[in-house]
C-alpha cells in the first residue's frame, strides 16, 4: 500500500497517455454522458459504494505522517491528506475485476486522509456523505467515525495519480486550478475523472482550458473521444473547432483559388495551393472546385471577346478604344488564370468537363480568328494567343496522351473549332514552347494524332483542312506526311465485315 506522499510530484501533471479517452468507471458505477445526468445517477449509484467502504472498516490502514502534500491557500480550509483532522478515508484501489491481482488489496492501493466539507464541492461525494447514507443510531455511529470510502480504480499507468490530482483540487482554489491544468495532456487526463466523480468546477476548467489551447493531433482524438461524454453546451465549442459545415471544405478550396488567380505575383502562393490540390484527399470535391473556377473564369473570357469583337458602345472613338483595350486586358489576364486551372485540372486527371466545354466554342473560336486577322491587338495584348493557344495545346496532349477520355464525338469538335484558330495563329504569330519550339508545331502534332482516333470519314474531313500544316521543304513536316500515309494505308484495306 502506498503513501500518496510518493505520488506528489507526478499528480499535479498526470501521464497524458496513462487513462483510455473511453468512460472511466469507479467502485459506484459509471458516470452517465450527459452533464444534466450525472448528479442524479451519482446518487443512486452510491450504494454498493457505501457498503463496500464500510465492509473494509476492519482493516488497519496505512497512516502518512501529519505533513499535507498540499497545502491551500485559503487557511479556512482544512489540508489536504491530513490525518489529524480528517473525518473521511478514502482508499484507490486498482479495480480486482480489471486486474490479474488476487488478494483484497494491492500493495498499490493508495490511502488517503480527506475531509467531508471539501469532497462535497463534487456531487458524487456529496450524494454519498448525505444524510441518507449515513448511520441511524449513536452506535453506529461511532463505528463508522471516519467515514470510510474504497474506490476502485482502472489498472491503467497514472490512474491513480490522476484521481490525487482530481482530489487535491477539492481543497484547491483558481490558483492551484490554473497551476494544475497547464497543458491540453493535463486537462486531457483529468477531464475523466472529473465526470466520473460529478466535480463541476474542474469539468469546466477542463473543458474552458482545452477549447482555448492548440491540440496535437493524437489529443484532438482523445478530446473527441471525450465529447460524448459532455453535455452538449459544454461540448458545443469542442466540436466547433472540429466539425466543418456542409461544403466548407469545397468553399475553402474555392476560395483559395479565386484569391490566387485574382491576385497578381502570387506564382510562389500558386505553388503552394497546386500542392494542396495534390494532396486534397476529397478528389470529387476538388473537382467540383476546379469545374467552377473554370466555367467562371472562361465564362469572362468568352465575355471579353464578344464584347470586343461585337461592340456595344457608340459614340466617341477615344471611349470606345479604351472600352476595346480593356476588353483585351480582361481577356488575357482571365485567359491566364485559365491556364493555371488547366494545369491543374489535368494533374489531378479530372479535365474531362473541361475539354467539353473546350470543344463546344463555335462562336469563341470564331471572335478569336476575327480578333487575330486584325493586327489592334498586336500591341495591346501580344500574348493572348499565345495563352489560349497553350489552352488548347494542354488539353489536347492530354487527350492523345489519353490522360483524359473523352467519346470520340468530342475530340472531332475540339479539332474542327480549335484548328481554324491554329491555322490563324500560325500565320500572324509564332509564340514558343519551353524548349523554343513554335507553339503550332506541337499543336500540329497533337491535332494530327487526335484525328487518327477517329473513324475514317471523321478523320478524311479534318485531314484536309490540314494543308495548311504542309512547308516548302518536304522533310519539315513528317507528322503531316505520317498522317496522309496513315489514313491512306486504312483506306486501302478492305472493309472488315461485322
Amino acid at each position: 500500500m502506498k503513501n500518496p506522499e510518493s505520488l506528489s510530484q507526478s499528480s499535479n501533471h498526470p501521464n497524458p497517455n496513462s487513462l483510455p479517452t473511453d468512460k472511466m468507471v469507479t467502485g459506484a458505477g459509471a458516470a452517465t454522458s450527459k452533464k444534466r445526468q450525472r448528479a442524479v445517477h451519482a446518487a443512486n449509484l452510491t450504494t454498493t459504494t457505501a457498503s463496500t467502504a464500510r465492509s473494509a472498516s476492519s482493516i488497519i490502514l496505512d497512516k502518512p505522517g501529519p505533513n499535507p502534500i498540499h497545502k491551500p491557500h485559503d487557511p479556512s480550509l482544512p489540508s489536504f491528506n491530513d490525518v489529524a483532522s480528517a473525518d473521511v478515508i478514502l482508499r484507490l484501489s486498482v479495480d480486482p475485476a480489471l486486474s490479474d491481482l488476487t488478494s483484497d488489496h494491492s500493495p498499490d492501493d493508495v490511502v488517503l486522509y480527506l475531509h467531508a466539507a471539501c469532497l462535497r464541492r463534487c456531487k458524487y461525494f456529496a450524494a454519498l456523505l448525505s444524510d441518507r447514507w449515513q448511520p441511524q443510531n449513536q452506535d453506529d455511529l461511532v463505528s463508522a467515525a471516519p467515514y470510510r470510502i474504497s474506490l476502485e480504480v482502472p489498472p491503467a499507468p497514472g490512474a491513480i495519480e490522476a484521481r490525487i490530482s482530481v482530489l487535491r483540487l477539492l481543497y484547491s482554489d483558481d490558483d492551484d486550478f490554473a497551476s494544475t491544468i497547464n497543458t491540453a495532456a493535463a486537462a486531457i487526463e483529468l477531464l475523466p475523472v472529473a465526470l466520473e466523480l460529478l466535480f463541476e468546477d474542474c469539468v469546466s476548467r477542463c473543458v474552458q482550458f482545452l477549447e482555448a489551447v492548440p491540440w496535437t493531433e493524437e489529443e484532438e482524438t482523445r478530446v473527441l473521444a471525450l465529447v460524448p461524454l459532455l453535455s452538449e453546451d459544454e461540448s458545443k465549442d469542442l466540436l466547433a473547432r472540429v466539425s466543418g459545415t456542409n461544403n466548407s471544405s469545397e468553399e475553402m478550396l474555392y476560395g483559395l483559388i479565386t484569391s490566387v488567380i485574382h491576385n497578381p505575383n502570387m506564382a510562389y502562393v500558386k505553388a503552394f495551393v497546386a500542392k494542396l490540390l495534390r494532396e486534397f484527399s476529397a478528389r470529387e470535391s476538388a473537382e467540383r472546385v476546379l469545374e467552377r473556377a473554370f466555367q467562371s473564369t472562361f465564362k469572362v473570357v468568352k465575355e471579353s471577346m464578344e464584347d470586343y469583337t461585337r461592340p456595344g458602345v457608340r459614340g466617341d472613338h477615344n471611349e470606345t478604344e479604351a472600352i476595346q483595350r480593356l476588353n483585351l486586358h480582361t481577356a488575357m489576364t482571365n485567359g491566364r488564370h485559365l491556364l493555371w486551372l488547366v494545369e491543374r485540372m489535368i494533374e489531378l486527371r479530372v479535365a474531362n468537363a473541361a475539354v467539353k466545354a473546350w470543344s463546344e466554342q463555335p462562336s469563341f473560336t470564331a471572335d478569336l480568328q476575327r480578333t487575330f486577322r486584325d493586327d489592334a491587338w498586336r500591341n495591346i495584348v501580344p500574348g493572348l494567343p499565345g495563352v489560349l493557344l497553350r489552352c488548347t495545346a494542354k488539353l489536347s496532349s492530354a487527350i492523345a496522351s489519353g490522360t483524359i477520355l473523352v467519346a470520340a464525338q468530342v475530340r472531332k469538335k475540339l479539332v474542327h473549332d480549335w484548328l481554324p484558330v491554329l491555322i490563324v495563329c500560325k500565320d500572324n504569330t509564332s509564340p514558343l514552347t519551353p524548349n523554343n519550339r513554335p507553339l503550332y508545331l506541337d499543336l500540329e502534332e497533337t491535332f494530327l494524332k487526335i484525328i487518327s482516333t477517329l473513324p475514317m470519314l471523321d478523320a478524311k474531313e479534318l485531314l484536309q483542312q490540314c494543308l495548311v500544316f504542309s512547308t516548302r521543304n518536304f522533310d519539315d513536316c513528317p507528322h503531316l506526311v505520317m498522317a496522309f500515309n496513315t489514313w491512306f494505308r486504312r483506306a486501302a484495306r478492305p472493309p472488315q465485315g461485322i
